[in-house]
C-alpha cells in the first residue's frame, strides 16, 4: 500500500525519511516540489536523486480527494465537491477577491456538534479527515485555479499563490479533530510549504475549550469562535456544545488564546436568525458579555437550506444591531454573503455524508427550533 505524502508535515516526513534510510534535508524537498510547485509526479523532481526517486514511486504517492463536483456562482466563487471514499464527499469552497483568495477548508465528514442552523449538521457525521484529506484540499485548489489561470495566459508563478488565506470553516468542528488539523495547519504556516502567515489562516471554532488552549500552545492561528447568542439559555438551544463548555467558560479560554494569538483579538462570529437572537435587547447583552475579551463581531445573515425551520434576520434589524454594539465601542461588520445561488456560502456546506449517527432519522421527528424573545 502506498503512501501518502501529504500526510506528514516537516517533521514526520523528516522521520519518513530516515524510514526510508535517507537524509533528513530531502524532507525539505519533497516539502518544496509537492506543495510550493503542486508536483505529483516523482519522476519531475529533478534535484532529488534518481534512485530514491523509484523507491518513491514504487512506495509512496501524492494524492489529494479526486473532484466529483464543480459549481461556480455567479460572483466567480467556486465550490469543489472531493471524493474522500465509501460514498462520502466533502465541499471546499474558494472566494475569490479583489485582494485576496480565500479558500474555505473542511475538517470532517459531516459535524457531530448538531448545530441547528447548519446544513452540515443536518447531513450528521462519519469520520475525521485525515491530514491529507485537510491539506490536499489546499492543494488540490492551488492546482485547480493555477492551471485555470494558465489556460487564460495569466502568469503564474509559486511566488504568486491564487490562495492567499485559508480559512477552517467547511464542514466539520476543527478542534474535533485536533491533531490531523493541526499537522494540516504547520504545512499552510511552513516555508517550505504554503508559506502562509499566522495571520492569514483562521480556524473557526463552536468552543471546545480544552482543545483551545491546546491549539494555543500548538500552533496559534488566527481564531474565529461562532458564537450566535448573548446568553447561555439561547446558545444551549442553537449550539449544543454550550451545555458542556458555557459561554462563561468559553469567553475566559478566548482571553487565554490571545496571550499566543497573532492578532490582538477574537472575532466573533453571529449568524442572525429571525426572532431568536437578532433583537435589540440581544445585542445590548451581547456587548455586556463580552466587554472584557478584545474582539470584533462577524454578523452573518442565516443562508436558508430546506427544513431547516429557521429564517433570515430582516436587514433593517441586522443593521440596527450592528449599530447597537458600534455604539458600545465595538468594531462589528455584517458579512457578504457569497455563494449563495449554488449553496457554498456560510452554513450552506453539506457534501455526502454517510451518516453514522443517524441524525436524520432523529431531526424527522422533531419538532421546530425554540424561538427566544427578549
Amino acid at each position: 500500500m502506498s503512501v501518502n505524502l501529504l500526510n506528514y508535515d516537516a517533521a514526520g516526513l523528516a522521520e519518513l525519511m530516515v524510514q526510508y534510510g535517507e537524509k533528513p534535508f530531502r524532507a525539505k524537498q519533497l516539502l518544496k516540489w509537492i506543495h510550493q510547485r503542486g508536483e505529483a509526479d516523482f519522476a519531475q523532481m529533478t534535484d532529488i536523486a534518481k534512485t530514491f526517486r523509484e523507491k518513491l514511486a514504487a512506495g509512496a504517492e501524492v494524492k489529494a480527494p479526486a473532484m466529483l463536483a464543480e459549481q461556480i456562482a455567479s460572483d466567480g466563487t467556486a465550490k469543489w465537491l472531493l471524493d474522500v471514499g465509501v460514498g462520502n464527499g466533502i465541499e471546499t469552497v474558494f472566494i475569490p477577491e479583489d485582494d485576496r483568495g480565500t479558500l474555505c477548508v473542511s475538517s470532517q465528514v459531516g459535524c457531530a456538534l448538531d448545530c441547528g442552523f447548519c446544513s452540515t449538521a443536518k447531513q450528521g457525521f462519519n469520520r475525521n479527515l485525515s491530514v491529507g484529506e485537510i491539506i490536499g484540499q489546499l492543494w488540490w485548489a492551488e492546482n485547480r485555479l493555477t492551471a485555470a489561470q494558465a489556460r487564460v495566459g495569466a502568469p503564474v508563478n509559486e511566488d504568486n499563490r491564487i490562495v492567499t488565506n485559508v480559512v477552517m470553516m467547511g464542514m466539520g468542528e476543527p478542534l474535533a479533530n485536533f491533531e490531523n488539523v493541526v499537522a494540516a495547519l504547520r504545512l499552510m504556516l511552513d516555508d517550505n510549504a504554503y508559506g502562509l502567515s499566522r495571520r492569514r489562516v483562521t480556524l473557526s471554532t463552536s468552543g471546545i475549550v480544552p482543545a483551545m488552549d491546546r491549539l494555543r500552545d500548538a500552533c496559534p492561528v488566527a481564531l474565529a469562535v461562532s458564537l450566535h447568542a448573548p446568553n447561555d439559555a439561547i446558545r444551549d438551544e442553537i449550539v449544543p456544545i454550550n451545555k458542556k463548555y458555557p459561554l462563561k467558560e468559553l469567553l475566559a479560554a478566548c482571553n487565554r488564546y490571545l496571550e499566543k494569538a497573532p492578532r490582538d483579538f477574537i472575532t466573533f462570529e453571529y449568524v442572525m436568525l429571525d426572532g431568536v437572537n437578532d433583537q435589540p435587547e440581544h445585542a445590548r447583552q451581547l456587548a455586556e458579555l463580552v466587554r472584557h475579551v478584545p474582539c470584533k463581531f462577524n454578523l452573518i445573515p442565516w443562508n436558508p437550506f430546506p427544513g431547516a425551520g429557521y429564517n433570515r434576520s430582516g436587514r433593517d434589524a441586522i443593521l440596527a444591531f450592528r449599530d447597537i454594539l458600534i455604539d458600545a465601542g465595538y468594531v462589528a461588520t455584517v458579512r457578504k454573503t457569497r455563494g449563495d445561488d449554488i449553496d457554498a456560502a456560510c452554513g450552506q456546506l453539506a457534501g455526502q455524508v454517510k451518516d453514522k449517527t443517524r441524525r436524520a432519522e432523529r431531526h424527522a421527528v422533531e419538532t421546530k427550533p425554540i424561538i427566544f424573545r427578549p
